[in-house]
């Protein structure tokens, strides 16, 4: 059904900075109407997961370029917290409910015990996605707050994760 692609800033086509951009600007800041600077320091040190489909030429597009229905950026330990992180978690419109964000959730988690075995994970999730992930071993370490307009709290897995 999709794709996985994982790649460093530097190894993302200007196809796909272009598209993880759109999908970003579509979910977070119009979909969640919520105007927020997303282009920060963190995406050039980050890893980027996505899931893509070839586009089938609905509408207007009928290039070949990717359609990214799932995306999140690994963040390593020390650019946001100390511990390694993920973060701008997002399923598209169409995707939701297919299964997609449990699957990106999956990988990442995987991904990440690979890259930094024996470190817990440590991210900011909003209020109403807890118990989601709470199935995938974070537990809440901070009281709810804040974060541009919407609920968040701080989760953290175990160091074995």
């Amino acid at each position: 059904m999709y794709e996985w692609k994982f790649k460093a800033f530097d190894e993302l086509s200007v196809e796909e900075l272009y598209e993880i951009l759109r999908v970003r600007q579509q979910v977070f800041i119009i979909e969640q109407n919520c105007i927020y600077p997303d282009i920060d320091k963190l995406d050039k040190g980050s890893w980027h997961l996505f899931a893509v489909k070839k586009d089938e030429g609905a509408g207007l597009d009928i290039s070949d370029s990717p359609k990214i229905h799932a995306y999140l950026r690994v963040v390593p330990p020390g650019h946001l917290y100390e511990q390694p992180s993920f973060g701008r978690v997002l399923t598209t419109e169409d995707a939701r409910g297919t299964g997609a964000g449990k699957m990106l959730i999956k990988k990442t988690v995987e991904l990440m015990g690979e890259m930094y075995p024996n470190q817990p994970i440590k991210i900011s999730a909003q209020l109403y996605l807890e118990r989601f992930y709470t199935g995938f071993g974070f537990n809440a370490v901070s009281e709810p707050y804040d974060e541009d307009g919407i609920p968040h709290i701080d989760m953290m897995t175990s160091a074995s994760n």
